[in-house]
């Protein structure tokens, strides 16, 4: 079972009978203060702990920078969560940031389930209260849950305004897409494979404004996708293409997204080391973050053509599996000199960005867990960008600045290429060990229609946590880059 995300309700003050608050604590000019407690709040609580609830929550832990929360007992029984929030300008991922670590102390509670947190952070600025609506959504989220929600419901205290509300609905959209993203991700690889995955997202497109299109083993060797029938081949499960479109009447450009949806990754016949398995299942992160994307979009009503392909498939070794040095016929006509059956990925990309030609793209991303190598560059909380020009690495780089989400500019040196060369076929998978993530890159840009303004996005890091929680990024699934992609296809629907 999974569980459903908290409701949200919007509140012009904290009730008497609320059983959670959190308060945010920020530093102004050198000097800390909370932020979003009534002064009624504040005099009856001096009065109980003879110390300003400033004191208090300095004396319990709770510092200014976000990831930092202290918690205590207040009159009657109210549990107060103290969460630092940066400074009082309220940046809106330093709130994001601050109110995801608080939920995530809620849910460690023990005795907390149903419970209803108030939020009270003495804000009115609607990027501020989305942020907030996304931090508290993404920190309370569970995966697995065996009870009632530890988090039922979460109120936000602010102007009960139109803006205010439309925020807390566009927050609340954001992060549901994130949190189905995770769900798809999480989930086990006996689970979700190509022919579930694509029954999941039919049936979370219901009621949704896109159109849906699904290749089928059949289909797909019969259009000629050689990379994606390739990566396929060694498994009992078959591959799919998804391809889930969104038409708004008024759109004036198309963004065109490709992700990659390996279900599971043995490595093929360049088996990996088992403890490198294990959390394979989280191979097609890629896709799930393109397609949870597209259908938030589709309910936000951004006014931008979209459309995300899925490309699926379960890497794995038999005697039908392609081998290192297989020749494969690829969707655009180019034929490539498989160097190891690892690197399928890129495989799988390349037939895809090739047929988005068809789509004429105004913009063109693809989103992969790609390469280790990227994580060597980059650890483990930070996406690779590479890209066609300038102008497309600052649209990506100012997007996810707005997101919150990580991404870190990386070059495709045109020497990078040269290692790509083969005697046998127009281009090999992969070169030698140096800049892998870069030449992974390289490969891809040869399958990019002409004239395309494109984008790769390398999220091998940041897609899958194996550490504890932190901020309202929880263990395991984080739905990295989903977020970014909505405010790339907002920025599209702006002309900015």
């Amino acid at each position: 079972m999974i569980c459903s995300l908290p409701s949200i309700e919007l509140t012009s003050s904290i009730g008497s009978d609320v059983a959670g608050l959190v308060i945010g604590l920020a530093n102004a000019g050198g000097e800390e203060r909370r932020v979003g407690l009534p002064d009624e709040f504040q005099t009856g609580w001096q009065d109980t702990f003879n110390k300003s609830v400033l004191e208090v929550a300095k004396a319990v832990g709770a510092k200014t920078e976000p990831g930092n929360v202290g918690t205590f007992i207040a009159p009657g029984g109210l549990l107060v969560l103290a969460t630092g929030i940066g400074n009082a300008d309220a940046n809106p991922e330093m709130v994001r940031r601050g109110v995801g670590t608080a939920l995530q102390a809620v849910v460690k509670l023990p005795d907390a389930a149903g419970l209803t947190v108030t939020l009270s952070l003495g804000s009115v600025d609607p990027n501020v209260i989305k942020a907030a609506v996304e931090g508290a959504l993404l920190g309370a989220y569970q995966y697995q849950c065996k009870a009632e929600p530890a988090v039922a419901q979460i109120q936000i205290v602010s102007a009960v305004e139109a803006s205010t509300q439309a925020a807390i609905d566009a927050g609340c959209l954001t992060a549901a897409a994130v949190c189905q993203g995770r769900d798809w991700i999480n989930l086990p690889a006996n689970e979700l494979y190509p022919q579930s995955f694509v029954a999941m997202v039919e049936q979370a497109a219901k009621d949704v404004p896109v159109e849906i299109t699904v290749w089928d083993e059949v289909m797909l060797a019969e259009a000629g996708f050689g990379g994606i029938i390739a990566v396929g081949s060694g498994s009992a499960r078959q591959p799919r293409l998804l391809k889930v479109s969104y038409s708004p009447p008024d759109a004036k450009q198309q963004l065109v997204l490709v992700g990659k949806g390996v279900t599971f990754d043995s490595g093929g016949l360049n088996l990996k080391p088992a403890d490198s398995m294990y959390t394979m299942r989280h191979d097609m992160a890629g896709a799930a973050s393109v397609i949870a994307a597209v259908l938030a979009i589709a309910k936000l009503g951004v006014a931008t053509k979209v459309i995300a392909y899925g490309a699926m498939a379960e890497n794995m070794p038999s005697g039908t599996a392609f081998r290192p040095s297989d020749v494969i016929q690829m969707y655009s006509g180019k034929t490539v000199e498989n160097a190891n059956s690892d690197a399928e990925g890129r495989l799988l990309l390349a037939d895809v960005l090739a047929k988005s030609g068809e789509d004429a793209p105004d913009l063109l991303l693809d989103v992969a867990t790609l390469t280790g190598a990227c994580i060597v560059a980059l650890g483990e909380r930070v996406g690779g960008l590479m890209t066609s020009d300038a102008e497309t690495a600052e649209e990506i780089l100012t997007a996810a600045a707005v997101a919150g989400e990580l991404l870190w500019q990386l070059p495709i040196p045109e020497e990078t290429k040269d290692k790509l060369k083969s005697k046998v076929a127009d281009i090999k998978s992969s070169g030698d060990r140096y800049g892998g993530a870069l030449s992974a890159a390289a490969f891809l840009s040869e399958f990019v229609p002409a004239d395309t303004n494109w984008a790769h996005l390398d999220i091998a890091g940041p897609a899958f946590n194996t550490h504890a929680g932190y901020n309202y990024v929880t263990e395991g699934a984080t739905g990295m880059s989903i977020r970014t992609l909505i405010e790339v296809a907002k920025a599209l629907e702006t002309g900015k």
